[in-house]
């Protein structure tokens, strides 16, 4: 878990990799808890399983759609999709970039875990 957020100097994702803060089934199913809630607040009948299946699907098509390591590299959110294969040979090679970058002075401590 690591993005431009973090100032990564490389993010490198595998073929099989999902980017997103949570998986569809997950970001439909609050959907669905907060238009429940929203609709017994306003003293309406709750939703029935069929419309609650037709406002899911939607949102979950939505995501699965747009998580993949390729979309993301699409966008350029990241360095490149990598082969599993050729893990070691890329990291040596982003490792021996970073060396020639120069080090950053750290003003804290020693962290334990």
């Amino acid at each position: 878990m690591a993005g431009p957020a973090f100032g990564t100097r490389f993010t490198f994702l595998w073929p099989n990799a999902k980017i997103s803060v949570m998986g569809g089934e997950q970001a439909a199913e609050v959907i669905a808890i907060l238009k429940q809630k929203t609709l017994k607040r306003d003293g309406q009948q709750e939703m029935p399983d069929e419309m609650v299946k037709m406002l899911k699907k939607p949102i979950i098509d939505g995501i699965e759609s747009s998580n993949s390591a390729y979309h993301s590299s699409a966008g350029a959110f990241d360095d490149g999709v990598i082969d599993p294969r050729d893990t070691r040979k890329v990291l040596a090679q982003v490792i021996s970039i970073s060396l020639n970058a120069p080090l950053p002075r750290n003003e804290y401590g020693v962290f334990r875990m």
